[in-house]
């Protein structure tokens, strides 16, 4: 009986070590398709980024607004075999610059520099850490999102699960959001008082924590879409 048992015990485990054997095959091909492809968004993206900030200097903006959209459909396109990704962007490449970051799913962003605006669209799961910003920031349709924000103004619309730390000159504003919660801007870098100096906006001046609902006006009672991230769970390290 026990010289039946073991051949079928040597069997099984064989079995199940070349199903392990299959699966790291199958893993590592799945593997190179998504680094091909993804090498592949990489050249095609940044030869159409070239392509449209030279129509844009040379004036041709029908052209250019085209070239974007056809950069637009590529990244969406491109979305579900990226991997997450870092970008980053510095001083030079952002200064007074309108910046936007659409359609990003688990990416950490890093814009080191001062910004004229920021809109961050239909992000999911990111990490998006800014300079400060000249004038407004708009958050739309983001959910599961880190933001670190200085601006004078921010409006968020139909974001979920967003913490935000921010620098704010005037009240920030929500609408259709829920499940966000605010904390002081505390991300740094070397520069950032440069970029604070160039920006205009005043580091004495915050409205971190004030917050107007615009689904919610009631006055006698707090709104249940924001809240204050607790001392104890706010971000010290940023690396």
């Amino acid at each position: 009986m026990c010289a039946a048992v073991l051949p079928e015990r040597l069997q099984r485990r064989e079995a199940e070590r070349q199903q392990g054997v299959e699966r790291q095959r199958q893993k590592k091909e799945a593997q190179v398709v998504r680094e091909e492809q993804s090498e592949f968004f990489l050249a095609e993206f940044g030869r159409e980024r070239e392509a449209v900030e030279s129509l844009l200097a040379a004036g041709a903006l029908e052209e250019a607004a085209a070239r974007l959209q056809a950069l637009q459909k590529l990244l969406t396109d491109s979305v579900r075999f990226l991997a997450p990704y870092e970008l980053e962007l510095g001083p030079a490449e952002l200064r007074q610059r309108d910046v936007l970051l659409a359609g990003l799913r688990g990416c950490r962003v890093r814009l080191r520099g001062n910004p004229n605006t920021l809109r961050v669209r239909d992000c999911r799961g990111c990490s998006v850490l800014c300079g400060p910003v000249s004038t407004s920031v708009l958050v739309d349709g983001c959910s599961d999102c880190l933001l670190a924000l200085a601006c004078q103004q921010l409006r968020t619309h139909r974001s979920q699960g967003c913490r935000f730390y921010v620098q704010v000159t005037s009240r920030a504003v929500i609408e259709g959001c829920s499940n966000v919660s605010f904390a002081p801007y505390a991300w740094s870098y070397p520069g950032i008082e440069g970029d604070f100096e160039s920006s205009g906006l005043n580091r004495d001046s915050n409205n971190w924590n004030l917050v107007d609902d615009f689904d919610w006006l009631a006055m006698d009672k707090p709104s249940p879409n924001w809240s204050l991230i607790p001392e104890q769970e706010r971000i010290t390290c940023w690396d």
